[in-house]
């Protein structure tokens, strides 16, 4: 049993060592909420697909048309919105990951409070 335990460690320790190449970004989608606020669970066909994520690693940036490096405009902890459709699924210990090109990245959060906000806006007035 102990080596399974150290086998999942080294497990996470290796999402948490990925580096993406390029200008590539690994993020974990927050979440589906399972229950509505006033406890009725939503069923698996009604959870609409999470669009807030948090970004794992980062590649070092692309490269522009004379070769300079280009900096990315995400790190390791922003919290960044996602298009709805898009993106290479990466699934390591059960647990599932997402690869974006940075461009494809809606934007980010730069105070967490605003996740919420505009989430909330997007699914009511869009």
């Amino acid at each position: 049993m102990a080596s399974m335990s150290v086998a999942r460690k080294a497990l996470g320790d290796l999402i948490k060592a990925f580096k993406p190449l390029s200008d590539r970004v690994l993020v974990e989608r927050f979440a589906a909420e399972t229950k509505t606020k006033g406890g009725i669970m939503i069923p698996d066909k009604a959870q609409g697909k999470v669009l807030e994520a948090t970004v794992i690693s980062t590649g070092p940036g692309g490269r522009d048309s004379k070769g300079n490096l280009l900096p990315m405009a995400v790190q390791a902890g922003d919290h960044v919105l996602l298009p709805e459709y898009g993106g290479t699924k990466v699934v390591v210990d059960e647990k599932e990951y997402h690869i974006f090109r940075e461009a494809d990245i809606l934007g980010k959060f730069d105070h967490p409070c605003l996740c919420s906000l505009m989430l909330l806006y997007y699914h009511c007035f869009c």
